[in-house]
């Protein structure tokens, strides 16, 4: 299971730590979802999923330094004695009452305020730890942003990956990793590519090894992640295979449950691959906008065999 601990948000979120006196060491966050306990505040908390990140905005502070200082007393210890809440963070600046904190330090909970409007900080978090937490699988591939398209460029080693990779590089495109790529699912919709941490920015071309890409073509030639729109999956070219040459119907490789349209590109001496993912991701960008160079042609065909028809 995915977690992220909470010094990762602490430094990611520039968070200031009210609570110095609770040890954060392993501290994680395994769920992506927030809580805001303005029910529980109230006294409400039947289906309190105490698990979660607990995110205090204006509305709850009001609302906490109204009340008499015996229910403050009662909420407060009812609140914390649920064990496993990760952290309490106060928006707009904001710090918590005495009585709060002393019962955050009594029951180690860490207390944490920003500067930041809470729906601002709301969806900054829940985006961030959305990828963080996202389910997640590495694979044997190169994945490239190629003209606003993440591909993922596939097939057995040594076949060419790299190297088709890296003449999109000089072509302008960016490379978000080389040899593995994990794919994070963001969303029912969204997979997500990036490069482990050791592997970032390099690729390894045989004879030559190691290349630091961005070393050697600068920082816009790199990206640190890039949505999965595409993947074209390279093999040695088979004669006696027939290989689609209408694309009217789309072929789908499956990952973390989502699908993703594949290309089978055929290997042969001459092929410019880098010519053919530009191609395939134009293309394939064209036909979300709603337009199908395949369907517009067999469009054409059935045009002019019914003007054909009516002639006779």
């Amino acid at each position: 299971m995915a977690t992220v601990s909470l010094k990762q948000i602490i430094q990611k979120m520039n968070l200031k730590n009210l609570t110095p006196e609770v040890d954060i060491t392993g501290v994680k966050i395994i769920k992506p979802d927030i809580n805001r306990p303005a029910m529980q505040m109230a006294g409400f908390f039947d289906h309190f999923d105490s698990s979660r990140v607990e995110i205090i905005g204006f509305l709850e502070y009001s609302y906490m330094e109204k009340m008499e200082r015996v229910t403050k007393e009662r909420i407060y210890s009812e609140f914390f004695s649920y064990e496993d809440i990760p952290c309490i963070i106060y928006c707009r600046d904001l710090e918590p009452d005495e009585l709060f904190k002393q019962y955050a330090i009594e029951h180690n909970v860490p207390v944490l305020n920003t500067s930041k409007a809470t729906s601002d900080f709301m969806a900054e978090i829940i985006r961030w730890l959305n990828v963080k937490l996202a389910p997640c699988i590495s694979i044997h591939g190169v994945l490239v942003d190629v003209y606003g398209e993440g591909v993922l460029i596939t097939g057995e080693s040594g076949i060419g990956k790299s190297e088709a990779a890296l003449e999109l590089i000089k072509r302008g495109h960016r490379l978000i990793t080389d040899d593995v790529v994990e794919i994070r699912k963001v969303s029912d919709d969204t997979l997500v590519g990036s490069a482990p941490d050791i592997t970032k920015h390099f690729i390894e071309l045989r004879g030559i090894g190691i290349v630091d890409v961005k070393a050697l073509f600068g920082a816009s030639s790199v990206e640190e992640t890039q949505n999965l729109d595409l993947v074209i999956r390279l093999e040695d070219w088979d004669r006696d295979k027939d290989y689609d040459r209408l694309g009217l119907e789309e072929e789908y490789t499956e990952y973390l449950g989502n699908k993703v349209v594949c290309h089978s590109i055929p290997i042969r001496p001459g092929r410019n691959l880098a010519v053919i993912c530009e191609t395939a991701a134009v293309n394939h960008r064209q036909k979300k906008m709603g337009y199908n160079a395949a369907q517009e042609l067999y469009k054409r065909v059935q045009e002019n065999m019914n003007r054909k028809g009516e002639d006779e």
